[in-house]
């Protein structure tokens, strides 16, 4: 059989915003086939709550503090291996659709000789992916964004002569004098945009995929097709954009109390902009309405691609991995974006639909193994029989939960999180090598080490909203000593030796190996030599080498 995956990230889609995995009002019948197919993994967890670092660990299967990237724009170093390099030696066509944020690391390059429109110097620039449509879906005006000339190219087919169709008419709306309202303003996100429903983001880049998956013919695969919402501007097309009225809104999940005395890093993050736009009921409700209309565009996105995949012949040997980037607190805990690590923020959905009949004593499981971002690319390279290379990626395969071989990968989870490059460092007076967060979460205490302050720490069993932080409490000291000791257990580990497994080094002669090769350190004598060498391993005092 041959195999392909195809692999399914949208940007800033919460975990608890599916039907699947319970909002009461926003049904996804066709994501939710997708859970009933394969596992849904249920405390699913990034390695980064924002977007390029997030996205840098899921495919290179490595934690932050181990690839180097921290943050949007740090580049990922040369050398860094990624999916497409563990799958290409496997002959599998690793190719994206849709957005990667991969920042090249462009002196790295230089160094190395590499130019960035030789093959090599491509796949090192994009992440490892051969770029079938890169679309990262922010195209302000403006040098510093590069534009996509391909969806330019499709809107002005369809009649739209914008020199940006992506700011003036995917994201954007018109009122009645006919001037253009943008959708980066969150007054505007229940308006409909601009831009017909199949003209928009989401359409286009499932029809690119199909192109895709329709040049791809009979060579195995694996696509990455990677959605740019419903991750801000919030705004959607009709029929979209007035689905989810008030009246299916979730209330925010949030307390008085926790703006009484916050943990400083997070008082200062619930002074940012966009908390406290989040904190106006008119705004979230505005913005809460577009989201859910992106949110739905997306699933039956997934119906029209099931379908197509059904008209292919190819659902039976495609695994689907279908997840997020990081969530969105949308006004939870007095906060707006993403970034720090409540479950509205580093929590997301995960689906894997292995179509093999090994998977089928688990088909419809909602698992609540701790699993995070990196383990997909050990999955996936399982998946096409690859061999593990534990030295290098630090993820776990999945496919033992999925076959029915256990229940569990890992006993906590752990995510990273670099604030030097956002104002809240300077207000709290913090160098940039200090701003660093490391959450670890065992399945029921969340523990957050913030360099140069206390910890936080909240007990998901008795406090699953995490409304109080008890990093201050004496009451729990141990459980704060306890979680210390695993985390420091965690940054011990061996994450930059990446050229030698540790099978190799086992394998080494440790006893006589240096005697063999003529390295003779200790010996007193030849007859010292010759009591633990065979003659003919002897080396020869003319040539050094073994006889």
């Amino acid at each position: 059989m041959t195999r392909n995956v195809l692999f399914i990230m949208c940007d800033q889609l919460r975990w608890d915003y599916l039907s699947c995995t319970g909002h009461p009002h926003l049904h996804t019948p066709h994501i939710d086939r997708l859970a009933q197919r394969g596992v849904l993994f249920d405390r699913a967890y990034v390695q980064s709550p924002i977007c390029g670092p997030s996205r840098m660990s899921f495919y290179t299967g490595r934690y932050v503090s181990s690839h180097g990237s921290t943050w949007n724009g740090i580049p990922l170093k040369v050398g860094e291996m990624t999916l497409g390099d563990h799958l290409r030696p496997l002959g599998v066509r690793t190719a994206l659709c849709g957005k990667t944020h991969m920042t090249a690391d462009i002196e790295g390059m230089r160094r190395l000789g590499l130019s960035p429109d030789s093959k090599i110097g491509a796949l090192v620039s994009e992440c490892g992916f051969e770029p079938y449509e890169r679309e990262d879906g922010l195209h302000p005006d403006g040098p510093r964004y590069p534009r996509n000339e391909a969806y330019d190219g499709f809107m002005k087919e369809r009649g739209w002569p914008d020199e940006n169709p992506w700011s003036t008419v995917a994201n954007a709306a018109e009122d009645e004098d006919g001037n253009i309202l943008s959708g980066w303003f969150m007054d505007n996100a229940d308006k409909p945009a601009r831009a017909a429903d199949e003209e928009s983001e989401t359409p286009y880049i499932t029809g690119r995929a199909m192109d895709f998956i329709r040049e791809a013919g009979d060579t195995p695969w694996c696509l990455h097709l990677s959605y740019i919402k419903p991750h801000w501007p919030y705004i959607v097309p009709a029929p979209y954009h007035d689905m989810y009225g008030p009246e299916t809104h979730l209330p925010p999940v949030r307390s008085e109390a926790e703006r009484e005395d916050p943990h400083p890093v997070y008082g200062a993050f619930m002074e940012e902009r966009v908390s406290r736009a989040f904190c106006d009921d008119g705004t979230r409700t505005r913005v809460l309405t577009a989201y859910m209309g992106l949110i739905k565009q997306i699933d039956d996105q997934m119906g029209r691609l099931m379908a197509f995949l059904d008209e292919q012949g190819l659902t039976d040997e495609t695994m689907i991995v279908f997840t997020s980037d990081h969530g969105d607190y949308l006004g939870d805990h007095w906060m707006g974006e993403k970034e720090l690590f409540h479950d509205a923020s580093s929590r997301i959905p995960l689906i894997v639909v292995d179509p093999r009949s090994e998977a089928d004593a688990t088909r419809g499981l909602k698992s609540d193994a701790l699993v995070e971002a990196i383990d997909v690319v050990p999955t996936i390279l399982d998946f096409f029989g690859g061999d593990p290379a534990p030295h290098i990626i630090e993820g776990k395969s999945l496919l033992p939960i999925l076959h029915g071989q256990t229940d569990r990968v890992r006993d906590f989870a752990v995510s990273e999180y670099d604030y030097s490059m956002r104002d809240v460092r300077r207000r709290l007076g913090v160098e940039v090598k200090d701003a660093k967060l490391t959450m670890l979460f065992d399945g029921r205490w969340k523990y957050i080490f913030a360099e140069g302050f206390r910890p936080m720490l909240f007990d998901l069993k008795t406090d699953p909203d995490e409304l109080t932080d008890l990093g201050a409490d004496p009451a729990h000291a141990d459980q704060i000593a306890r979680l210390e000791r695993l985390f420091f257990d965690w940054t011990r580990r061996t994450s930059q030796r990446t050229t030698r497994s540790d099978a190799w080094i086992a394998a080494r002669d440790t006893v006589l190996g240096e005697a063999k090769a003529g390295i003779l350190i200790g010996y007193r004598n030849e007859d010292e030599l010759r009591a633990v060498l065979p003659e003919a391993e002897i080396p020869d005092k003319k040539t050094g080498k073994a006889t």
